[in-house]
């Protein structure tokens, strides 16, 4: 496994998680402080900051302390990366599929013609 693809399995199992894609979410709308990021979430600090450290670890979040103050930002970069993945895997099943639609037409005429 190439380092691309050991990123990229990082990345999928950072955001397989329903806690840490809700915190994602978020911080699309921007920097938020660690107490407001986890203020909707029904856990105690120490376990939702193992959350923070998996998407940190996985590049998908930046955090910064000033003071007794943590805040979180999202790194667009990586999930640019998780998406042009995505893209490339889409366009190789629209080709299959249109594949397999002409392929059923072809089928389909030479039923019609007997």
């Amino acid at each position: 496994m190439d380092k691309y693809e050991s990123h990229l399995n990082t990345v999928f199992h950072a955001l397989a998680d329903p806690t840490r894609r809700a915190v994602v979410q978020r911080l699309v709308e921007g920097a938020a402080q660690i107490k407001d990021l986890a203020a909707p979430f029904d856990m105690a600090l120490p376990s939702f900051m193992k959350h923070i450290g998996v998407l940190e670890d996985a590049g998908l979040i930046t955090s910064k302390k000033q003071g007794r103050v943590r805040t979180c930002t999202l790194s667009p970069d990586t999930l640019a990366a998780a998406e042009t993945w995505l893209g490339e895997q889409r366009a190789i099943w629209v080709s299959r599929y249109d594949t397999l639609d002409t392929l059923l037409t072809t089928l389909k005429g030479e039923t019609d013609e007997t």
